[in-house]
């Protein structure tokens, strides 16, 4: 398995490529043929959506669960081109607020330009590690990302780092990839598939872990759907052989949707206190 810094550069390359290009992931190359539409699932008929803001790269549809209401601030972490800001937007409305943030230069030029072009005013897109956040505390009402918390080495640091910037009494929701069982070393190195948001995945019961770890409460798994690899990814990575074990061992890849609260902030003042 790559380390954490080589990691970040493969994820970089391929997310850069893909917004230069303003394509697919399964356009540009990265592993996936016109089956793999198998991970996302379908925003046109949102509020908000915005096709061109749209790469198919995400795996669940985190902002119809987010609770969002008008004027708060919602966080976009890993927000590509723009699509899941953009329909926080029509949630939050003129007087909320929508930050996106992406650590590839090439996807946050991308995400600007659309919104330039939909005259945004309130949606705000800026360059940031999501382990590190270029955020101060207690900035987001509301925290949302789709299928990037995988593709992060330090898992930890990232909902550490998300539990930061919300204000106390906020929350997140979350869609990403978890496993059941162990995959393939063959299917877990592919960097094709680390970048299409598999390989990166971790056991489902380890992610709710990091979650509670990281220090939020009122965890609650608000979607969940079984996914499969195409038969064609699987060829590519297995051998014949390899692939009839890996379809006869109990082995699950699922889009989950999550959320978490942060506590409200305890008071002992005159005003709420005896």
């Amino acid at each position: 398995m790559k380390n954490a810094d080589e990691l970040k550069k493969m994820v970089a390359e391929k997310y850069g490529a893909i917004a230069e290009n303003e394509t697919s992931c399964c356009d540009s190359g990265c592993g996936c043929d016109s089956e793999y539409s198998f991970i996302g699932d379908k925003y046109d008929s949102l509020e908000g959506y915005a096709p061109e803001a749209d790469l198919g790269l995400g795996c669940g549809l985190p902002t119809e669960f987010a609770k969002i209401e008008p004027g708060q601030v919602v966080v976009d972490l890993g927000s590509g081109a723009g699509n899941d800001c953009f329909v926080a937007r029509s949630l939050v409305g003129s007087d909320g607020k929508v930050i996106g943030v992406d650590f590839t230069p090439a996807m946050v030029e991308n995400a600007k330009k659309n919104a330039n072009k939909m005259n945004y005013s309130n949606v705000d897109f800026v360059l940031g590690d999501i382990e590190n956040l270029p955020l101060p505390d207690s900035t987001a009402d509301v925290v949302v990302s789709n299928c990037v918390m995988n593709l992060v080495p330090d898992k930890q640091a990232a909902f550490q780092e998300t539990h930061r910037i919300l204000k106390p009494g906020g929350h997140f929701s979350i869609s990403d990839i978890v496993i059941q069982g162990d995959l393939p070393d063959e299917i877990k190195s592919a960097a094709e598939l680390y970048a299409g948001c598999v390989s990166g995945a971790i056991p489902r019961e380890d992610y709710l872990k990091i979650i509670k770890d990281a220090g939020f409460t009122n965890i609650e798994v608000q979607k969940e759907r079984e996914i499969g690899i195409p038969e064609a990814i699987l060829q590519q990575v297995l051998s014949p052989d390899q692939v009839v074990d890996f379809k006869n061992r109990e082995i699950g890849i699922y889009s989950i949707t999550v959320f978490g609260e942060k506590e409200e902030e305890s008071c002992c003042g005159p005003e709420c206190c005896d």
